[in-house]
């Protein structure tokens, strides 16, 4: 800020009406000070500072020059806002056998900065059903990334609409992708509310705001939750039953807004998070030398994929094996990697032995990694002889790279095989059916530049990123909420045993904690079968408040 006086007249001269209230006030002050005497002294005084006011006035008047043309332009008033852009179109359909009539609401919510000027344009897509009912349960959900947008709950598992690709972890090739009624869709039960975060879907900062303003575990969860108290006033819906929920980093997202909206003194008391492909403790799970415990929490995603392309046996199927290997993982592999350099040659062959049982890896290649194989070499070792590589979002998924030399691949062939259907799907589906316009691209994902993972709670947390401690909180000081865990066998970005060891630590009430498990990866809905189940998975878990 410079030193110099603001000008508050805005280049009006003042008359002598502006003096006036002081006159007042005076005669005001005298009748208090004075009692009775007070009041036949204010006529004497009003007198004598009328004389003075309008004396005053004048000589105010002509110290003051008149303004220029440049002032008169400078104090035009700025011009105002545009409005939110948003469509609202009305429809219907069959969500678990039961017909329902619904308004959808697409577009634009402005989050006010401190002085109440629009800093960012959430956007967002609310299936509200007709009737008005304010007690009925909402559902607020979103994706992940960071830098994803909705489009993959949107368009994959629990909107209206859903975009119809093959169903058996192959890829999608290329349009026209069918557009279908999703029955599957959670309408019958809960209304939907689809966010886009800033820099996701067709979000955005305004002109002259850094993006980088929401770009930060706390600072998105913050703009997340300001949109969730929007959208509750503008719709009347604070007494109603509310859930949260995510995916990937959107359960990230999740566990750091439900402590904006439950750990802040605004309240927003929640009855349910749902947590789709779970990553909480990044710390634990950090594919980082030194960190022996992320090593034991990827075999179980290992053991199922392994056997799943025939690299091993096991009669129980991926749930058996799993079993066995978180198991096997928490016990004698995690004390053998603990040992380090102490590690005795006949406790290595051991472990090396086992290892190559659960991962289908030979004991060759097992022995040259040191008994710790990262994600990324087993997604490239485990179908070598194939001359294929397996997807890190889902692992049923295969690829083929340009060469077969490489200890990492090239890509992961369960986005690629997925992501042009979806990219279309929510293009098409928005600008058509719900008649949003829009010269906008929509942003699937990567649209944030860098994010601040800090959470600014001393050096510890910074460097042990964990927002577990958020849900445990809030279970503690809630006592009606519950927390709902869905999760894939063959999911490597957001390995299931890592989600389970984050919510089983001290602290967490086992009892309001359901896990549930799918044979597919990351995003489960795209399996026919598993869209399904995670559909009555999800509706019980709302219905049972």
């Amino acid at each position: 800020m410079s030193g110099v006086v603001p000008d508050r007249t805005n280049g009006m001269r003042p008359s002598t009406g502006v003096l006036y209230p002081f006159c007042h006030f005076a005669i005001l002050a005298t009748e208090f000070l004075l009692g009775d005497n007070g009041m036949r002294r204010s006529l004497r005084v009003a007198a004598a500072l009328s004389a003075v006011v309008l004396m005053a006035g004048t000589a105010f008047a002509q110290a003051t020059p008149a303004p220029d043309k440049k002032d008169t332009a400078a104090a035009t008033p700025a011009a105002p806002t545009p409005a939110p852009n948003r469509s609202v179109t009305k429809h219907s359909g069959t969500f678990n056998g039961q017909k329902v009539s619904y308004t959808a609401v697409t577009g634009e919510t402005f989050l006010p900065g401190p002085d109440g000027k629009p800093r960012a344009a959430i956007f967002s897509t609310s299936y509200i059903k007709d009737g008005k009912d304010p007690s009925r349960p909402v559902t607020f959900l979103f994706n992940g990334g960071p830098g994803s947008g909705s489009v993959w709950l949107h368009m994959g598992a629990f909107g209206p609409k859903r975009v119809a690709i093959p169903s058996d972890a192959k890829d999608d090739g290329a349009p026209p992708y069918p557009l279908v009624a999703n029955p599957d869709s959670l309408l019958d039960v809960t209304d939907i509310v689809f966010i886009d975060p800033v820099g996701t879907g067709f979000s955005y900062a305004m002109p002259g705001v850094d993006p980088q303003e929401f770009w930060g575990v706390t600072q998105d969860a913050k703009s997340v939750a300001q949109f969730i108290r929007l959208w509750l006033n503008e719709h009347g819906r604070w007494n109603a039953p509310k859930y949260l929920g995510g995916e990937s980093y959107g359960t990230t997202r999740s566990a750091a807004v439900v402590n904006q909206l439950e750990g802040q003194y605004n309240d927003v008391s929640l009855n349910g998070v749902i947590l789709i492909s779970t990553v909480l403790d990044f710390g634990a799970g950090a594919d980082t030398q030194g960190n022996e415990i992320g090593y034991a929490l990827n075999i179980p995603s290992m053991a199922a994929t392994a056997l799943f392309h025939g690299k091993t046996t096991h009669p129980g199927g991926a749930a058996g094996i799993s079993a066995d290997a978180r198991a096997w993982a928490s016990g004698p592999y995690l004390a053998a990697l603990l040992k380090g350099n102490a590690l005795s040659a006949e406790e290595h062959a051991t472990i090396r032995r086992d290892l190559a049982r659960y991962t289908g890896l030979s004991e060759v290649f097992l022995d040259r990694a040191d008994l710790r194989v990262t994600p990324g070499r087993f997604y490239k070792e485990l179908l070598r002889d194939r001359g294929l590589t397996v997807g890190r979002l889902d692992s049923r998924y295969t690829g083929k790279d340009a060469d077969n030399a490489g200890s990492e691949p090239d890509n992961d062939p369960s986005f690629y095989g997925i992501d042009g259907g979806y990219t279309a799907a929510i293009n098409a589906y928005a600008r058509g059916d719900l008649g949003y316009k829009t010269d906008r691209s929509y942003v699937t994902i990567g649209g944030v530049g860098k994010w601040d993972w800090r959470l600014n709670e001393g050096r510890d947390s910074d460097t042990y990123m964990n927002v577990a401690p958020y849900i445990s909180t809030a279970l503690r000081e809630n006592s009606g909420l519950r927390i709902f865990v869905g999760q894939g066998w063959y999911d490597f970005a957001t390995p299931f045993y890592a989600a389970e060891y984050s919510l089983t630590r001290s602290g967490f009430p086992k009892d309001r904690i359901e896990f549930q498990y799918y044979d597919s990866g990351h995003m489960m809905y795209i399996r026919d079968e598993d869209r399904a189940k995670l559909s009555r998975d999800v509706r019980a878990f709302i219905k049972a408040r």
